[in-house]
């Protein structure tokens, strides 16, 4: 089964961005210790494309007629040597502003070396389209696993393939298949559209504009430790929130800090919030299978100089609780290509305050006999939309990573800089905690 097939909705979108938009990638970013060597990596992903069949697919045809085809060539593996263990960034940044040959490949890696042998980065690039951060970060435990296995001499004598993920349409209910749909999915954003026009949240000000395909997207990361990463998530517990909203919450806070006028006593913000969708199919789709599987919601919120964090949170917690038993998570995926189009009509305006993705707690090895999994994390493109703060976000071995993104030059690093130092503080000030935050030197 080669799963040649239309590209679904959400897909399309994707694609979309890939051509005119930059770039529609997903950047994953390992830290691994014990000197991966081109020849293994090299091996692992030959077996990684035997496994997974959308790598061996391309995409094809114009805009209005975007196909999966079988022909992709071999996954594209670029070593780069750096000096300096932080230079790992660099090649981030590289990746996540290159678009995807995707009438060629779906997916490209890279292996960053240094002086020091025992220790390397691993980065893969994959197409939106077939992936989302989930999806993204199994496929290196993946790879690492085959690693460990051709170094140990474990030879595989036949790999079994994945059957290829369906339209995202049909693995939705019943009652989300055919006309109905359409028609379910353009009362939705009649009634979104009426809702935004009634809120007018506000949004970071452009600082520069360019055309669409003059952005970057740049990044700065930063990192919790153990234990404050352990008292975050027991004080959401106590406090009858979530992760996702005390961290939707602290760069709300972020942001009206930054945008409030002297006379200003009430804000109003919005807040997208990715949403795995896996466990929402009937049969559940496992992570192991590439796909874009997740939808978003947005959340809206009224801010004042007396708002208490841990309301926020909860408020942030409330709606997305509400909206997930709705059927709007899944008509948000099924009128995913106009809403972008619309947005791509519009470039400069931010579409939402804030964006979130946390994909919570990794729960892949870190372990794999010579080599040693340290620190995953991952980067979604953000070029085309400016004007949004987002972060994308993991929690491994007991530390949280926190990716913040940012389009430049509709918003300066330095800004950038400044709103991530508040929502950090923020947390860690609401943790009421000292001297336990370690953030990560970033070039």
């Amino acid at each position: 089964m080669t799963g040649n097939r239309k590209l679904a909705q959400n897909e399309q979108s994707m694609e979309i961005l890939n051509r005119c938009a930059g770039s529609s990638n997903i950047v994953t970013i390992s830290r691994v210790k014990g000197g991966l060597k081109e020849e293994i990596v090299r091996q692992a992903l030959d077996l990684i494309q035997t496994r997974h069949p959308r790598l061996n697919s391309c995409i094809v045809g114009t805009l209005d007629s975007l196909r999966f085809d079988l022909g992709a060539i071999k996954i594209p593996l670029r070593v780069v040597s750096k000096q300096s263990s932080e230079q790992w960034q660099e090649v981030v940044l590289e990746e996540l502003n290159q678009p995807i040959g995707s009438d060629k490949c779906l997916l490209r890696t890279v292996l960053i070396t240094f002086p020091d042998e025992k220790l390397n980065y691993l980065l893969t690039t994959l197409h939106h389209a077939i992936s989302d951060g989930l999806s993204a970060v199994q496929l290196h435990s993946e790879i690492l696993t085959f690693c460990q296995k051709i170094v140990d001499g474990e030879r595989e004598e036949k790999i079994s393939s994945l059957h290829p993920l369906p339209d995202i349409q049909e693995l939705m209910p019943k009652s989300m298949q055919g006309k109905i749909a359409a028609i379910k999915g353009i009362l939705l954003l009649l009634r979104f559209k009426l809702i935004l026009s009634l809120h007018r949240p506000e949004t970071l000000k452009f600082e520069k504009y360019v055309p669409t395909k003059s952005r970057r997207c740049n990044m700065v990361q930063k990192k919790l430790n153990k234990k404050i990463t352990a008292q975050l998530i027991e004080l959401c517990r106590k406090e009858r929130t979530t992760v996702q909203g005390a961290l939707c919450a602290a760069m709300m806070l972020a942001v009206a800090r930054e945008i409030r006028s002297k006379n200003q006593a009430n804000l109003r913000l919005s807040c997208s919030s990715s949403v795995d969708l896996r466990k929402r199919f009937k049969p559940e789709v496992n992570r192991e299978n590439l796909g874009i599987l997740a939808s978003a919601i947005t959340t809206l919120h009224n801010i004042d100089t007396n708002t208490y964090f841990w309301d926020l949170a909860r408020d942030v917690r409330q709606q997305i609780k509400v909206r997930l038993v709705s059927e709007d998570i899944f008509n948000i995926v099924l009128m995913s290509k106009k809403i972008y189009e619309s947005l791509l009509s519009r470039p400069n305006e931010a579409p939402v305050t804030v964006c979130v993705t946390n994909i919570g707690r990794i729960d892949i090895p870190s372990d794999y006999g010579l080599f040693q999994l340290e620190e995953i994390s991952f980067v979604p493109a953000q070029a085309v939309f400016g004007g949004v703060f987002g972060a994308a976000i993991t929690t491994f071995q007991g530390t949280m990573i926190l990716n913040f993104i940012f389009s430049e030059p509709s918003i300066s690093k330095e800004k950038i800089e400044t709103l991530v130092k508040d929502a950090i503080s923020c947390i860690v000030d609401t943790c009421n905690t000292e001297n336990i935050l370690d953030l990560t030197r970033v070039s």
